[in-house]
């Protein structure tokens, strides 16, 4: 009796990851001589940016080849899964450190400096109490409120995974046309989200006086709320790359990890919006 093993793939040597690492390079070095004050720093930052953009192109797009050329069996489809898997927890892993410094703050030392000696040899009529800026930092500034614009990109989001569902029902069931529509319309969401974040800042600078200098509220809010941004700016881009492929025809209702993994982390930002809402806005 004789045995069938399907054969793993695997790539060639790629020139890609140097280009990336000489990308970092750059961008590293030229955002540090840029806040410097150095007259090269901005070239050759955006020198990094351009050779990382050159990259991902390529390298995504020999991937998107390889695919599409059925070279991926079940083997590797087991280990992007796992791969992908592994990568969003450590994206949990990231918040949960924002959200532990945002914890010990607000429950553990703000409560601390304004009690005990403390209270009384170091910050003498500090109040404790959340929202604050923190003993050394006068200056009055006013929080930023639950409902308007961070209400309604709540529903903003929410309403963006339902319609990513229904593009990977649309998928699943061999509807091209389900698909797109539904992914155009969750990119669309996530950009209006973007675009009221965007707004909801300049207006926290410009009325509320909540800046990112504004003592350990306006640094955990900013933190907080500014890598949300760039998570949602990611998975945006994303999403734009599936929508691409989709209406190049690639993807077929049982072979589609692509979009799958696309989804999970745009569910994954989700989620974390929804807690970011709950202790950043409304509690």
């Amino acid at each position: 009796m004789t045995q069938t093993f399907e054969k793993y793939f695997v790539p060639e040597p790629s020139k890609y990851p140097i280009f990336g690492s000489v990308a970092l390079l750059l961008f590293t070095g030229g955002a540090t001589m840029w806040l410097n004050g150095i007259q090269a720093g901005p070239w050759i930052f955006f020198l990094g940016i351009a050779v990382l953009v050159i990259m991902l192109f390529g390298w995504f797009g020999q991937v998107v080849h390889e695919s599409e050329g059925g070279k991926y069996g079940h083997r590797v489809d087991r280990s992007f899964r796992w791969s992908m898997a592994w990568f969003i927890f450590s994206e949990v892993m990231f918040f949960a450190a924002f959200f532990g410094a945002l914890f010990y703050a607000r429950v553990l030392a703000v409560p601390w400096l304004s009690t005990g000696d403390t209270a009384q040899l170091l910050w003498q009529g500090f109040v404790g109490g959340w929202p604050t800026a923190g003993p050394d930092k006068p200056d009055a500034f006013t929080p930023m409120t639950a409902w308007g614009i961070p209400a309604l990109n709540t529903l903003i989001l929410l309403s963006s995974g339902v319609t990513l569902t229904w593009a990977h029902h649309g998928l699943r069931n061999d509807r091209r046309g389900q698909l797109k529509l539904g992914l155009l319309v969750t990119i669309l969401l996530g950009l209006l989200f973007l675009g009221l974040q965007i707004y909801e800042y300049r207006h926290a600078y410009a009325e509320l006086n909540l800046r990112l200098d504004t003592g350990i509220y306006g640094s955990t809010f900013y933190f907080l709320t500014g890598f949300h941004g760039m998570h949602v700016t990611v998975g945006a881009i994303m999403l734009t790359v599936m929508l691409g492929r989709a209406i190049a025809g690639h993807f077929t209702p049982d072979s589609h990890f692509g979009f799958e993994a696309a989804a999970w982390y745009w569910h994954f930002v989700d989620v974390v919006w929804l807690l970011l809402f709950l202790v950043v806005y409304l509690l």
